[in-house]
């Protein structure tokens, strides 16, 4: 049976200046979504790895071919802000979605044993843990620090503000990733990421003109003195910027609704209607009437794959509940499009 579905709600971006530690990352998120409730939002989201941190400008002791003990006790540090995924944590995210009765789609750094994920968790407005995703390929020297996720976290979640979903920072530039979350029906798309570079505009502007989605991006606004510690370009003086946002919302025309904001940390908000997603999929719908799936097919591997699996039992997911636009289980791959 169909989810009965709001048509018409504001949603939010929260672009923040980074957050010292991991409790105060919770407290400026729970003051960010009561202003966000304030102003009449349905569903807020948070930067890439919010709680916990982005690392920027961080080496932790790194060159090819050696590690150095500062550097391990640096990621030693690091490793303590992350957190669990359920753990508490997320109870106390929970509370907050709840208490204002928002949906919650927030950046973190995961702990899993001994490796860190960047990951996306998503709440209900009842303060539910949906599931979350975990970032499939960090790029660059993200990878020195980061775990790869899995095709076993990459939900799409029927709510009734529609069916959001998350794909973080430079994985919107891995098409059959984005292919994968329109055939599941995405109609919020949440793209938190760390790129604030005049490239990113156009490029939430396409991933909403060829999905027909919503898509709501969030930057951190940083200056230098956020990241003490770590020294900035030579030759600058004072505290320069360092992430300078970008945050922006846009709609299934690729017409920006709100942002990009450059100027410092903000609460940027939009009021969407659904139903300009079917009117802009009259003319194009990628995984539909304009896919070709005769000539173009995409299998995607949604199989957990842990590196140890105990007696006979099938191995624990770590995203969410099966696809609610496909209704089989989350260890079959999908079937071609």
């Amino acid at each position: 049976m169909a989810m009965n579905r709001e048509k018409r709600f504001r949603v939010a971006v929260a672009q923040l200046r980074p957050a010292p530690a991991t409790q105060d990352a919770i407290d400026m998120i729970a003051h960010t979504a009561e202003q966000a409730r304030g102003q009449g939002a349905r569903l807020v989201l948070f930067p890439e790895a919010y709680v916990g941190g982005y690392p920027r400008g961080s080496a932790f002791g790194t060159l090819v071919g050696q590690r150095s003990d500062e550097g391990r006790e640096e990621f030693r540090r690091y490793w303590d802000q992350a957190i669990e995924v359920p753990g508490p944590e997320c109870e106390q995210l929970g509370r907050v979605a709840r208490r204002h009765g928002l949906q919650l789609v927030v950046g973190v750094i995961e702990r899993d044993v001994g490796t860190l994920y960047c990951t996306v968790v998503f709440f209900s407005a009842e303060g539910e843990l949906m599931g979350k995703h975990r970032k499939l390929m960090p790029t660059g020297a993200e990878r020195l620090i980061w775990g790869f996720g899995n095709g076993s976290t990459m939900p799409v979640f029927d709510t009734p503000l529609g069916k959001v979903g998350a794909v973080i920072c430079w994985e919107n530039y891995m098409p059959l990733m984005r292919m994968a979350h329109y055939a599941k029906g995405i109609e919020i798309y949440c793209a938190p990421t760390a790129d604030g570079r005049d490239t990113w505009l156009p490029t939430m502007r396409h991933v909403a003109l060829e999905g027909r989605c919503f898509v709501l991006s969030c930057n951190q606004f940083a200056r230098q003195s956020d990241y003490p510690g770590i020294h900035g370009p030579e030759g600058r003086e004072g505290d320069p910027v360092v992430s300078r946002g970008g945050s922006c919302i846009i709609d299934p025309a690729g017409q920006v609704l709100a942002g990009p904001e450059f100027g410092g940390e903000a609460l940027l908000t939009a009021e969407i209607d659904l139903d300009a997603i079917p009117r802009a999929k009259y003319d194009f719908d990628a995984v539909g009437h304009y896919a070709r799936p005769d000539v173009f097919s995409l299998l995607v591997n949604e199989a957990d794959t842990p590196a140890v699996v105990f007696g006979q039992g099938r191995p624990m997911h770590h995203g969410a509940v099966p696809s609610p636009s496909r209704g089989t289980d989350m260890d079959e791959p999908m079937s071609p499009h």
